[in-house]
């Protein structure tokens, strides 16, 4: 069967308009993301996002460090928002989600970017860091779609949504890729001032799940739709580690495709912040795998991830 993107379906009932009126309503007193800083942004007034009524961009490419199913020979199309709503003090990209490196775009040149990227090849359209931005997205859409957009989209972003919001994407999204942060809510004050993530992130999976299922690819191994989910493996965090992977494993399912990385070092300010002044261990590493394989989690993007454990002597 041809893979036909779920938007399409939205686009060509008139419905896919609708939910954009609705997004762009939240702005007027901003309730995009669980922040529900209430200010005008339709008026440009900026809250925790620093993001007004256009949505800033820091760079658009096609991106080959992303998970297997994504990138295949084309690569992932990614479109790097700038800012964030959750500002995470070890950011890898400090400077675009903390310092605003990037420009403001209007929905036709973001709609332009979409399309651009398509024709360039890629296998899907990345939206990087998109939750304070859904309303724009929403609005360059038509626009991408009437250009010929056809690839599955893929909501790449930090967990911190507003279920509310990822309601207005239902059937619109492809495949969501959240990474699951904090499990404590101290941590995620500490580190993310958002005491609120662990919950507001299992409450996103669970919606991001029944929206579009596991992951399915396809036979050329590339992903169509469903639920890819991230965790970063910190220093000293395995405890959270585990019971992230747990959640996973019994509340969302076994079978959901998981990346845990290992490409965690000191940025922005976590040089201020023990443990996260200092690199993941490989041994800390290692621990998170195996916590991985005792959840249940089988599907990770990790090669011969059981033959690994094998070699490690865990399993």
């Amino acid at each position: 069967m041809t893979f036909q993107a779920s938007y399409h379906q939205i686009y060509a009932g008139g419905e896919l308009r609708k939910r954009r009126d609705a997004a762009l309503a939240l702005l007027a007193e901003c309730r995009v993301c669980p922040r529900g800083c209430k200010v005008n942004r339709l008026e440009n007034e900026k809250g925790f996002c620093k993001t007004g009524r256009l949505a800033m961009v820091s760079s658009y490419n096609a991106h080959f460090g992303e998970e297997r199913p994504l990138v295949g020979v084309g690569g992932s199309g990614t479109i790097f928002f700038t800012n964030c709503n959750l500002g995470c003090v070890f950011c890898q990209n400090y400077e675009i989600s903390h310092h605003g490196d990037g420009v403001e775009v209007t929905a036709g040149q973001l709609a332009a970017m979409m399309v651009s990227l398509e024709k360039q090849g890629c296998h899907n359209i990345n939206l990087v860091t998109p939750t304070h931005v859904v309303p724009q997205i929403l609005e360059a859409l038509p626009l991408a779609i009437d250009k010929g957009l056809t690839v599955p989209l893929v909501y790449n972003s930090s967990g911190y949504d507003r279920v509310e919001t990822l309601e207005l994407l239902d059937g619109i999204i492809d495949i969501y890729m959240p990474d699951f942060k904090f499990w404590d809510p101290d941590h995620a004050r500490r580190y993310a001032s958002a005491f609120d993530y662990p919950e507001r992130a299992r409450a996103a999976l669970k919606e991001m799940q029944r929206q579009v299922g596991e992951l399915v690819v396809n036979e050329q191994g590339l992903a169509e739709r469903g639920l890819l989910v991230r965790h970063l493996v910190l220093p000293g965090g395995l405890e959270e580690t585990r019971e992230i992977l747990k959640f996973i494993g019994e509340e969302i399912s076994p079978a959901t495709y998981v990346n845990v990385m290992d490409q965690y070092h000191p940025c922005g300010k976590a040089h201020s912040f023990i443990p996260l002044d200092r690199p993941l261990r490989q041994d800390e590493y290692q621990q998170a795998l195996k916590m991985a394989y005792d959840a249940g989690l089988t599907r990770l993007d990790q090669r011969d991830f059981v033959e690994l454990l094998h070699r490690l002597g865990f399993v």
